[in-house]
């Protein structure tokens, strides 16, 4: 099953053939495909959960269409943050880049997770 619902808000197809908004099968947000900071929306910004779409950015030709749990964030040289998703049918790994419309509260409890699960007292 998708977690990524691609629809059009209207009757009229959206330029290019791209749909003017998606609905995440995991949360059941809707969102627009444009994203503040990154150039191809890939992830639900309430939940962070993306499908497994590309084998490179923005290519849409990975046949897998697993569900892609954010598992970690990443941090660039620069500061920028990546969140990684694991592709729960095949278990492929992808960074993906924030985007500025992302939950804060979901990219906080993510980076922290590591630390609430400590394998050790704390």
């Amino acid at each position: 099953m998708s977690h990524l619902d691609l629809r059009s808000s209207d009757d009229r197809d959206p330029p290019r053939g791209r749909p003017a908004y998606l609905r995440c099968h995991h949360c059941g947000g809707e969102f627009s495909l444009d994203a503040p900071g990154t150039r191809h929306r890939n992830h639900c910004p309430w939940c962070l959960w993306s499908v497994h779409l590309d084998n490179t950015p923005g290519d849409r030709a990975a046949d897998c269409r697993g569900g892609m749990e954010p598992i970690a964030i990443s941090a660039r040289p620069d500061g920028e943050w990546l969140i990684v998703h694991r592709c729960g049918t095949c278990r492929a790994v992808h960074v993906n880049r924030v985007a500025g419309d992302d939950s804060e509260r979901e990219l906080l409890a993510l980076a922290v997770r590591p630390l609430c699960r400590a394998p050790f007292p704390i």
